[in-house]
């Protein structure tokens, strides 16, 4: 950007700065300045910032509609840009009403105070998703950045009301919104606007994963296609996704992911023949009636599992067993308790009994994870031979199938030696009733600072680590990624911190832990596989990071594995350059 001016024949440059540029424009400069001769594929890969893939991913709103809106006085509030791109649609307030809307063919944005594992449906169905509460690393960002969807999380100036079916803002009484007026949401400002504003899809996504359009008939895709098989070229790290369900496994391996580095498998239980059974498991009594809820259970995780294994062809699978406390599975409302209790023929009371029996003050600390699998373990033995039958019919069936099965909020080498020996005998019935074996593997996540101080210990058991770095910045932060959105943006403002740790990783504690936790275990085993599935594993600071710490690979949701992708070939790109440099220091010196 040149700013220059002629006086009396005489040329006199004025400004000089970096021009400003779309991340469509970025992409289309470097491919077509190498295809020109102008510069090299490095220095192609070099010019594009990697989150400019979001333009090329996401939809985009009509520019000028959107400034209009915002000149009229639309703009309502802003939150965080949980999950990049541009929606508009018909606000539902309930995962239901925005399963029914969407029946419709009408777009819906759903809002929520803050979404769980039970809005799945609804927000699958939704075109974007606007949450009161909540951080970057929160259900609704989390899910929503999984399944594609653009996402406004902890827009806190929003009052939303359920009973009354509408949606205010703190201080602006000029702002009513009811059930079925249309909103906008932009999530890579995080801007809330009332109206609708028409959109423009992704030319990728429509060639990609809509198979709306030819490859040879979009210009733009092929710009973009061009980039990934050159950052293929020079990347060392894999990469691969977090995905639940046979679709967004199918849409990773668009994007050119290398296997599932998490696939949760609590997300599965909320289907509607899944969670009475789910439910029926967490009110009984005995282990005997817990069994048998969980043999209802059974055929529907193996249902699960054979599909995703199917979709990624030979590709590794990591499944967590169970992970969060179990409260979550169970109702809330009066009317839902009222009814889940005339359906099990119990009266209301015991539901509520059981509830409150299971209520914690602080669940992240609480009764979760392998924790559940060590007081319950019919539970990891249920998912483990799930996995493992699904394995087994999938290569009977002709296709290749490497499962890893993962236990989550490992504290001790103790909790892990209790959970692999399950699995262990679970696995060696299922191979002997089957006639035929398969090749897995049992490792862990680390998630908490102890683990990673054990790390050594713990590899003695685990055949790999996987970091959970959202809940690693949870415990060693001491703070909750759910409420902090309060405060962090205020305390990155006052530059407390750098930035927001859930955004990217904190390198200096966080990334301490991992490098620790790095090094011990590959000190008592020293092909141990590491990697993270975290969200940071889409962001390209830490993927850097993750590649200087020696990590194998990266897992992230779908729709950021090109960014990750391109990420990992800059760092691989940056550290030859910093050797070229040394090589070229010392030749001098001589």
């Amino acid at each position: 950007d040149v700013e220059f001016t002629i006086q009396q024949g005489k040329l006199w440059m004025l400004q000089c700065r970096v021009g400003k540029r779309t991340g469509l424009a970025a992409v289309r400069n470097a491919v077509e300045m190498f295809n020109e001769g102008l510069i090299d594929k490095k220095t192609a890969l070099m010019r594009v910032e990697p989150n400019q893939l979001n333009q090329l991913l996401r939809p985009i709103f009509d520019l000028d509609e959107k400034r209009k809106l915002i000149a009229d006085g639309k703009l309502m509030a802003k939150g965080l840009n949980a999950g990049p791109g541009a929606a508009t649609g018909k606000v539902a307030f309930s995962a239901h009403d925005a399963e029914e809307m969407a029946k419709t063919g009408e777009p819906v944005i759903l809002v929520r105070i803050e979404t769980s594992p039970e809005d799945i449906k609804g927000m699958n169905a939704a075109e974007g998703i606007l949450t009161a509460r909540g951080g970057m690393t929160s259900h609704a960002a989390l899910v929503a950045r999984q399944m594609g969807k653009v996402c406004v999380a902890g827009c806190g100036k929003l009052l939303i009301d359920y009973n009354a079916g509408t949606m205010k803002v703190e201080n602006r009484p000029e702002f009513l919104v009811k059930e079925g007026d249309y909103i906008s949401i932009d999530g890579t400002t995080g801007e809330v606007i009332l109206g609708k504003i028409e959109t423009k899809p992704s030319e990728v996504i429509e060639v990609l994963l809509n198979k709306t359009r030819k490859p040879e008939d979009s210009p733009m895709f092929q710009i973009y296609n061009t980039l990934m098989t050159w950052a293929d070229e020079f990347r060392k790290m894999n990469i691969r996704t977090n995905a639940d369900q046979p679709d967004q496994a199918s849409n990773a391996i668009q994007f050119g992911a290398e296997g599932i580095g998490l696939c949760r498998t609590e997300h599965m239980f909320f289907g509607e023949n899944k969670i009475k059974s789910m439910r029926k498991m967490i009110l009984s009594d005995t282990q005997e009636e817990r069994k048998a809820a969980l043999a209802e259970l059974l055929p529907l995780q193996r249902e699960d599992f054979a599909g995703i294994f199917k979709v990624m062809k030979g590709f590794p699978v990591t499944v967590r067993t169970l992970d969060p406390p179990l409260h979550e599975f169970l109702p809330k409302k009066e009317a839902e308790i009222k009814e889940l209790a005339a359906e099990f023929g119990v009266s209301a009371k015991t539901i509520k009994d059981k509830i409150a029996s299971l209520h914690e003050e602080n669940p992240m600390l609480g009764f979760r994870g392998c924790r559940l699998g060590v007081e319950y373990p019919e539970i990891t033995e249920m998912q483990a031979r799930a996995i493992l039958e699904a394995a087994v019919q999938v290569k009977k069936e002709g296709f290749e199938v490497k499962p890893e099965i993962m236990i989550p909020l490992v504290g001790h080498v103790n909790e892990l030696k209790a959970q692999e020996a399950l699995v262990r005998k679970t696995a060696e019935d299922v191979f002997a009733e089957a006639g035929i074996r398969v090749d897995y593997l049992v490792g862990t996540m680390i998630e908490l600072p102890r683990a990673a101080l054990v790390a050594d210990k713990i590899a003695t058991v685990a055949e790999f680590f996987s970091f959970g770095t959202n809940d690693l910045t949870q415990t060693t932060f001491g703070l909750s990624r759910d409420d902090a959105g309060k405060f962090l943006p205020n305390y990155v403002a006052k530059e407390i911190l750098p930035a927001d740790p859930f955004e990217t990783i904190d390198q200096e504690g966080v990334g301490q832990l991992v490098e620790i936790g790095v090094e011990r275990g590959r000190s008592t085993r020293p092909k141990l596989k590491v990697g993270i599935c975290g969200e940071h594993g889409g962001e390209p600071a830490s993927v850097e990071f993750c590649y200087r710490t020696g990590l194998d690979y990266v897992s992230c949701s779908p729709f950021r594995v090109p960014i990750a992708r391109l990420a990992a070939a800059q760092a691989a790109l940056r550290e030859k350059l910093a050797k070229d440099a040394k090589k070229k220091e010392k030749k001098k010196s001589k």
